[in-house]
């Protein structure tokens, strides 16, 4: 019998490392994944679903201690990046639970909370760093940077119990960081057990499609740009990408892209210095009426501090108007009204289209077709094409391939090989 125990792999007497998708298995949106080993937890995500639109507890995956802290064997929430929908139920959840995330992740959601509603400002924080791996109880993460409309965005290998899993988050590789996916192709994590891979684009590209490039997005932007007259861009100022992309087009033009204090707030917090910033040419910074309001409110008057020399009033607006682009939101409306620019003025939507199907995307858009304003489509997605991802889960090539963040799953055998469908809710071993 001795001789018998002594037989054993080392391998059998490891812990048993287990894993659940609580939201994602079939949706976009509200992504949350609990593993779990040797009677320790962690979670990698804990997104808001596109579709609530209030910030309620009742949304929160049944995941003992997210509320009272007081479940020792929950060690940590892992947050992949920056978007809501991975992130957005975590103010819920008691501050003394560790959050792993990016440093400019966090810096970038620090500075968005005096212009957001529930505002995520984490405190009790673990810093995630491209390749350095981090240590909870059994689990050993390590983040992969990867290109993403989420600035400071990572995929994460997780080890326990002698298992290896996978998670993409949100991932592309037509981005500015496109070089990073190509690293991963190049040198992949190794001996994956399961991968959870993303599949937003599957339903809406066919597998020979491809994405533009952010680099064919700045083109698409010069010559929009080129004729004179005001031009106001619907864009999120958190992709940063974007951003980019708007200031090379308009100093490629000569225009003044025209920012407002949160998107100059969120390029700072990058702390990226060959990013646009204070000083820059070919940059100014507006702050519209409802941003006075707030920082009147809040007595934020410092956040005003670093761009005293780029400001611009609304009479200074009115005078630049036909060279200006102005990064735009539907508040800045009035603004907009009452510098008397829309006469001569165009539109561009450089985010998702599906945004303008209803809410405030559909209101925009009626809100421009009653002031005479044309509005135009520029943008690419922020997740991988067919094709990007059949080459990520080759070489990645994975004992079971598991769909996630996305509404086909059932059409993953169509792409890739050792597909293994999990529903919400069903625990698993890795």
């Amino acid at each position: 019998m001795a001789e018998r125990e002594a037989s054993i792999s080392a391998n059998s007497l490891e812990p048993t490392f287990r894993a659940c998708i609580h939201r994602g298995a079939h949706q976009i949106g509200g992504s949350c994944i609990e593993l779990a080993c040797d009677g320790s937890r962690i979670l990698l995500d804990l997104g808001k679903p596109l579709d609530a639109e209030d910030l309620d507890p009742a949304l929160l995956p049944a995941t003992a201690g997210l509320l009272n802290g007081a479940e020792p064997g929950l060690l940590g929430i892992v947050i992949s990046h920056g978007h809501i929908d991975h992130w957005g139920l975590a103010p819920l959840v008691h501050e003394t639970i560790p959050v792993a995330i990016g440093a400019a992740t966090c810096r970038i959601l620090h500075a968005a909370a005096p212009f957001v509603p529930n505002p995520f400002t984490p405190e009790n924080t673990i810093e995630l760093s491209d390749g350095v791996p981090v240590t909870f109880g059994p689990f050993t993460v390590t983040p992969y940077l990867v290109d993403h409309s989420a600035f400071d965005a990572y995929a994460l290998l997780v080890e326990a119990g002698g298992r290896r899993l996978f998670y993409s988050g949100d991932i592309r590789a037509h981005g500015r960081k496109a070089a990073l996916f190509e690293r991963m192709t190049r040198n992949p994590p190794q001996n994956v057990d399961a991968m959870l891979m993303e599949g937003s684009t599957l339903g809406r590209l066919d597998e020979s499609s491809r994405f533009p490039t952010e680099a064919e997005i700045e083109e698409r932007l010069v010559e929009r740009f080129k004729p004179p007259g005001f031009v106001i861009v619907s864009a999120s100022a958190q992709n940063i990408d974007r951003m980019v992309s708007l200031y090379r087009a308009c100093k490629r033009t000569a225009r003044t892209l025209v920012l407002d204090l949160y998107a100059m707030e969120m390029l700072r917090a990058t702390k990226n210095q060959n990013l646009p910033g204070p000083g820059w040419p070919n940059l100014s910074v507006y702050v519209p009426e409802y941003q006075r309001r707030q920082i009147a409110q809040n007595k934020r008057f410092d956040l005003l501090l670093p761009y005293k020399r780029e400001r611009l009033y609304r009479e200074q607006l009115s005078e630049i108007g036909n060279s200006a682009v102005m990064l735009f939101r539907p508040a800045m409306t009035r603004d907009v009204d009452e510098a008397g620019l829309w006469p001569g003025a165009r539109a561009i939507w450089s985010q998702w289209d599906g945004y303008l199907k209803d809410g405030a995307g559909a209101k925009l858009k009626a809100s421009l077709q009653e002031r005479g304003v044309p509005l135009e489509n520029v943008h690419t997605s922020g997740h991988a094409s067919i094709t990007d991802l059949k080459r990520l889960a080759a070489v990645v090539s994975p004992s079971a391939l598991v769909p996630i963040h996305t509404f086909e799953s059932d059409r993953f055998p169509e792409y890739f090989d050792n597909v293994v469908r999990r529903k919400d809710g069903e625990w698993w071993d890795v």
